[in-house]
């Protein structure tokens, strides 16, 4: 029973470190702060990657939003944080990716896949397309009577 309750006691003792550590400490000049906050919106998570690093709660997210206050606080310009973390992660890293040859699927193959798509649903529709049905003429005189008596017969 005792190496049970010292279990306990040292896992409670512990739990308030383990809750600190995962805490984010913003910076003391607010200025450097709000930078700091924009920048965290510009970076993607690279464990999430759906995510920014200010939205995740992932541990890689923690110490590049970490890393960025440090960088701040050293007296980077928000474009060399960004290069940074450009050069050591590559375009991956930035939510918005620049335009160049090695993002032209990531930008443009989107929009190209819809287009093709949509051509494709149109030649469709237009190689199967039905012939409008043709309205019948009316019936002439002769027609109509027998008819008539072709119907008079089925009556009782």
């Amino acid at each position: 029973m005792r190496p049970v309750l010292i279990l306990a006691l040292a896992l409670l003792l512990a739990w308030p470190m383990a809750v600190e550590a995962a805490v984010d400490r913003p910076l003391e000049d607010a200025a450097l702060e709000t930078r700091a906050l924009r920048l965290h919106q510009e970076i993607r998570c690279l464990v999430c990657q759906g995510q920014s690093i200010g939205d995740s709660n992932a541990e890689l997210a923690y110490d590049l939003r970490q890393l960025v206050r440090e960088r701040l606080s050293a007296g980077d310009s928000d474009d060399a944080v960004l290069d940074y973390l450009h050069q050591r992660y590559g375009d991956f890293v930035l939510l918005e990716p620049p335009v160049n040859p090695g993002t032209y699927v990531l930008w443009f193959g989107p929009p190209l896949l819809l287009v093709i798509g949509g051509l494709m649903v149109f030649l469709y529709h237009r190689r199967n397309r039905r012939p409008a049905a043709a309205v019948p003429a009316p019936l002439s005189e002769a027609e109509r009577r027998a008819l008539d008596a072709l119907v008079g017969e089925d009556k009782p």
